[in-house]
């Protein structure tokens, strides 16, 4: 009710201004308990213990200004993020649209973050408050060896978050997404792996919606012999489907609801390619509980939401989670686990 009252102001505001607003006024809000695991909800996936699957993607929390703020909210988890080894101003402004009727996101921020050093130094200060936390990793735009970046950006993150996500799908850098072919990316994540060393830190995969069947298969198979302990899947589009806005030629990733179709697909496939012997993390106009509920039965252990809170404001996390307790107990369920893939 109190963000339907405030959307229209905020939206007055250019998009990247308000969300700064946005960070702002979580880093000074009173600190709050995390989300209290719910009995139904509450799982094991990749060794880590989450109390409900309901995380916020990459992108909101750039430079891991307010992790625990986020978790407060009801979010099962955080991924602060994408964080580079050198800061980076990333692309021009404007560069985050919002295309309301829609209820769409196109971006095109291209990494922009304050660098690693910054955002492990506010990871080390959360000492050992209790929480999923992971780090979404890339590689600087300038960089002449974008390996050697994700390298390094693990060997500093490993020993603070929860879980590191590769993140190779973003459309804004140019050539980033070019990791995924099969023989570059063995090689990156043989070096993600050496350099992670024996740090506890689990290792995710973020990828794009534009793979073909073909691209799927390849991942997968290296994913699986790699010992991956989870692919996200998945990132923003730059394809456009028939869109209302005037902003819909802006160029950029573009997510929210017009992704929620391709996203959901593009799951399937990966279920199907890796037959549930990988854990999957669903993202990609999520924006109730039915789409969260949907994206589990198609076989993700768990989802992420951001675009969405655009539009619904923060209670949607809580109204998606108790949301998923209800469909958990109406099937009778003993835990949301047993939903997982089982469309």
């Amino acid at each position: 009710m109190l963000y339907s009252i405030c959307r229209p102001l905020l939206f007055r505001i250019p998009a990247e201004s308000a969300h700064r607003l946005t960070i702002a006024a979580l880093a000074r809000a009173p600190r709050s308990t995390n989300a209290a695991p719910q009995p139904l909800l509450c799982q094991r996936v990749a060794g880590l213990v989450f109390p409900n699957p309901v995380g916020i993607a990459a992108g909101f929390d750039k430079n891991g200004e307010v992790p625990d703020a986020l978790l407060g909210l009801g979010f099962g988890f955080v991924e602060a993020g994408t964080v580079t080894p050198r800061p980076q101003e990333g692309n021009a402004k404007p560069r985050l649209f919002r295309l309301v009727e829609d209820k769409a996101v196109i971006n095109r921020m291209g990494f922009n973050n304050a660098g690693a050093d910054v955002v492990a130094a506010r990871l080390a200060a959360r000492g050992g408050r209790p929480g999923v936390v992971g780090a979404n990793i890339g590689a600087n735009k300038d960089s002449p060896d974008r390996i050697a970046d994700y390298a390094a950006m693990t060997r500093i993150m490993a020993p603070l978050a929860s879980y590191l996500t590769v993140n190779i799908s973003s459309p804004n850098t140019p050539g980033l997404r070019a990791l995924q072919d099969p023989a570059a990316l063995a090689d990156l994540l043989d070096a993600v792996i050496e350099a992670r060393g024996p740090h506890p830190a689990r290792l995710f995969l973020k990828l794009a919606p534009d793979l073909t069947s073909t691209d799927i298969d390849a991942i997968c198979r290296i994913a699986l012999d790699k010992r991956l302990d989870a692919l996200i899947v998945t990132n923003t589009t730059i394809t456009r489907p028939p869109l209302r806005s005037e902003l819909a030629s802006e160029a950029g990733g573009l997510s929210g609801e017009p992704l929620r179709a391709l996203a959901l697909k593009v799951l399937r496939d990966f279920r199907a390619a890796t037959g549930g012997a990988i854990p999957l993390i669903g993202v990609g106009g999520i924006a109730s509980a039915d789409d969260a509920w949907e994206r589990i039965r198609a076989g993700a252990s768990l989802i992420q939401l951001y675009s969405a809170l655009v539009y619904e404001g923060p209670g949607l996390v809580r109204r998606i989670v108790e949301g998923l307790a209800k469909r958990v107990s109406a099937e009778g369920m003993s835990s949301i686990a047993e939903a997982v893939g089982s469309a």
